[in-house]
């Protein structure tokens, strides 16, 4: 069980660097290639940050652990409300003042209705996991196409004052891109195998292991992002990332691992993992949302409650695995 874990200690550490040198880099690299900053946050850091969740359910679904691909994915999105932005929230009350995280937010919850009726049947089909990446493209598409008639945007603001922090060279930029896509995709073969062994071991689904080590684990990269951003008082980029993330991992990551191997999710994805998603993101709109045109902030309480959902989730699965032994 030593091996195991080292191998879940040494995955998660590399993840997160490598995750941060990719992001760094593609970012550079799309504004060298001359997209504009709002593009730039919604789609390579909001969808940048959820590498890591793509690389592992894709090296799980492949391996023959589809569960570890959805527990990964869902859990993730659990993790990324709860703990980042609940802690972050706690720490200072987040101002929301971009009007095109708002416009995604409703989207966000469609999606996890649609993956709701997808999970009806305890299974994820292949043609459904296509209907995922089919609407992941048709989002992208109409980010590019919305972005450029877009005015002046404080997500756009965000992201430029990042990219004008981390200055790169287009060299050192395409160079941090293609090395922390490689070490993304190693720390993730590790992380992989010893997750699985340690869920043989404690004789626990590969499920369990996803939802809660892995999940956690793989968000990582999120909160590091968010903790700098909100020292630079960089609000909207913070929730930003938590929404771009969870669009990708409910579209992008259960679409593409789904596409490789049928996910058989048992009722107890819908009935739980899926209903505590799905609360925690209405949750995040009621908390982020302007109503009237007021300015809407997430505050202390609110964060804390989050992170409380979070803490009693997480206790609940740690409790499940001491009880299977």
């Amino acid at each position: 069980m030593l091996l195991p874990l080292l191998a879940v200690l040494l995955g998660l550490a590399l993840l997160v660097w490598s995750a941060e040198k990719f992001i760094d880099g593609a970012a550079a690299t799309s504004r060298w290639l001359g997209l504009s900053p709002l593009l730039i946050g919604i789609l390579v850091i909001g969808f940048g940050t959820s590498a890591p969740e793509m690389m592992v359910s894709v090296l799980a679904a492949l391996d023959g652990n589809p569960g570890l691909a959805v527990g990964n994915a869902y859990g993730s999105n659990i993790a990324n409300i709860g703990l980042i932005l609940g802690l972050v929230a706690l720490v200072s009350p987040l101002a929301v003042h971009s009007s095109v995280i708002r416009k995604e937010m409703p989207l966000l919850m469609l999606v996890m209705l649609v993956t709701g009726l997808m999970l009806l049947d305890g299974f994820v089909a292949r043609w459904e996991a296509v209907c995922l990446l089919i609407a992941l493209v048709v989002f992208i598409v109409v980010s590019i196409v919305r972005s450029r008639n877009q005015p002046l945007d404080a997500l756009e603001a965000d992201v430029s004052g990042v990219l004008d922090n981390k200055p790169m060279s287009r060299g050192k930029a395409i160079l941090w891109t293609l090395v922390g896509l490689v070490f993304l995709i190693a720390s993730s073969r590790i992380l992989v195998w010893g997750a699985v062994e340690i869920a043989l071991g404690f004789g626990v689904s590969d499920l369990i292991i996803g939802l809660t080590v892995v999940a956690i684990g793989t968000s990582l990269p999120e909160l590091a992002s968010s903790v700098s951003a909100l020292r630079r008082k960089e609000h909207d980029l913070v929730l930003g990332n938590v929404v771009g993330s969870n669009l990708f991992n409910s579209l992008g990551v259960v679409g593409l691992a789904g596409v490789i191997a049928p996910i058989e999710a048992g009722r107890e994805v819908l009935v739980r993992d899926w209903s505590v998603m799905t609360g925690m993101t209405v949750l995040m709109i009621i908390f982020a949302f302007s109503w009237r045109g007021r300015p809407r902030r997430i505050n202390r309480f609110e964060g804390g409650a989050l992170l409380a959902l979070f803490i009693a989730y997480t206790g609940y699965m740690v409790s499940i695995v001491v009880m299977s032994r």
